[in-house]
């Protein structure tokens, strides 16, 4: 039966609408994959004689700081890592065991990339070990302890997965327990170091990581297959219904109404509300290049890189899903009498109105001078008149239903890739960093700035021919958008 299953998948794969797409993400990704397994693998091989280097003893200091390898292995799963589906509504009016359908579910996440990956770190780590004389079997049962809590962040991830907010509970616990480590006020390593260091050191501790994986996936076992059935696993969740009015924006008109209904589609859905707390996330993304923490952000040039995050956190995240936040009921739109140009125009004043509160929010970085400052202005002048374009534009291309009830793929989806959409989003980040370099270069910093800005500026003074060049396309694109939209799967 797990056979008929792979073959499934198989078929799938190859039938996709989106097969082309598929394969050319496969391919971008292998890349992806690859370029993380050289830095896993250098890591693995270099950094026991890295930390001897430094006089410091490997498996202790890789034990000490091991409780922050693993939370930050969850935090990047709780974002990133999609749980591997099945479309089992089929399969259960057939013959088939739902203890088989949902140990193949599951073991289909053993294979993820976001496990596999930490082999090339700890197999090449736990040679280096037994090469310089570590007592083989100690090697052998901490390697396996570790793997185990790698997978253990598995299932807790796929348990987790429907819950909100907690990839930035959890990311929060890391900035605290970092910063208070930092600043001497807590060590939580004190604490977790000597069990890491008694699974190296004994021949019984690596069993409590082993036992809790097991004990993990039967109860990540027991749950799905408790519910896998039409009646109440895989039904439509229906929750109470409110009504808000916001007749303060009638007075806009037609933008007015889609203004209504996109404040609305974001208080009310799990995926929009996730795209927001990213946004939120972006704002402090220029502490790491403002507070010269990292040496190769202390430099000019990446400062307006941040400056285009910090103020565009909103525009990036939420812009370049539309108009894919409507793929619900985007058939349903097609057959009214809406004008391209208001439904376009109303999703350019929301980004624009997050750019501005954004910048202004933004304002605690005077902190660090008003040069920084400064050059966050200059970033949410060029996302106004440039970004803002782009991200419409590229919408257009970017054919992917979203499922408003989910908080996963925050960051898109394999649809939302296709060599459109990746050359019109080089210009986003590209561009302004190229002026910035090239007016810094030839005079000074603020030459390279009033470059970026006026740039900006340019592109909001042609906002109505940019328009009706994006309505043209969206108009061309309109069928096959809706075309894709169709296939849920």
């Amino acid at each position: 039966m797990i056979q008929k299953f792979l073959y499934l998948e198989w078929k799938a794969f190859f039938r996709s609408a989106s097969f082309a797409t598929n394969l050319a993400l496969k391919i971008l990704m292998g890349f992806v994959a690859v370029y993380f397994i050289l830095i896993f693998l250098a890591l693995g091989v270099g950094a026991f004689y890295i930390l001897k280097k430094s006089n410091l003893d490997p498996i202790v200091t890789v034990n000490k700081f091991m409780i922050y390898y693993v939370i930050v292995d969850l935090i990047i799963r709780l974002l990133l890592q999609k749980i591997p589906v099945m479309n089992i509504r089929p399969l259960l009016i057939l013959p088939i065991k739902k203890s088989t359908i949902v140990h193949f579910s599951l073991g289909k996440t053993a294979l993820s990339f976001f496990n596999l990956v930490h082999g090339f770190f700890l197999i090449p780590f736990s040679v280096v070990l037994i090469l310089e004389g570590y007592d083989v079997l100690s090697v052998l049962l901490w390697f396996t302890a570790i793997f185990s809590l790698m997978y253990i962040n598995n299932f807790i991830n796929i348990l987790l997965s429907n819950k909100d907010n907690l990839f930035a509970i959890f990311l929060a616990m890391a900035a605290i327990l970092g910063g208070f480590q930092y600043y001497e006020l807590f060590n939580v390593t004190d604490y977790t170091a000597p069990f890491f260091d008694a699974v190296f050191n004994t021949y019984w501790a690596f069993a409590i990581p082993v036992l809790a994986l097991i004990a993990l996936y039967y109860v990540t076992f027991q749950y799905f297959k408790s519910n896998l059935y039409l009646d109440a696993g895989l039904s439509n969740k229906h929750d109470v219904a409110k009504t808000e009015d916001l007749t303060w924006l009638n007075q806009f008109g037609t933008i007015g109404t889609f203004l209504k209904n996109d404040i609305k589609l974001i208080k009310r859905n799990k995926r929009s509300k996730t795209t927001v707390g990213l946004s939120v996330m972006f704002l402090f993304y220029g502490f790491l290049f403002f507070t010269n923490g990292i040496e190769a952000y202390n430099n000019p040039v990446m400062h307006i890189f941040a400056g285009i995050f910090v103020s565009g956190g909103f525009l990036i995240t939420f812009g370049q899903f539309v108009p894919s936040w409507d793929s619900a009921y985007y058939q349903l739109m097609m057959t009214q009498n809406i004008p391209y140009k208001g439904y376009l125009s109303s999703k350019w004043w929301l980004m624009v109105i997050a750019t501005v509160v954004t910048t202004t929010i933004a304002s605690f970085y005077l902190y660090f001078g008003w040069q920084v400052y400064l050059t966050i202005v200059v970033g949410a002048i060029y996302n106004i008149g440039v970004n803002s374009h782009l991200v419409l534009l590229g919408g257009a291309y970017t054919k992917t239903p979203i499922d408003l009830s989910s908080g996963k793929g925050a960051f898109g989806d394999k649809k939302a890739f296709n060599v459109k959409t990746m050359l019109i989003s080089l210009p986003q980040l590209g561009l302004p960093v190229l002026l910035y370099w090239a007016g810094s270069s030839l005079a000074n910093a603020n030459v390279g700035l009033a470059l970026v800005a006026g740039v900006g500026v340019i592109g909001f003074a042609f906002k109505d021919k940019a328009f009706s060049m994006i309505e043209k396309i969206y108009k061309s694109e309109k069928y096959a958008t809706i075309a894709a939209y169709k296939q849920k799967s």
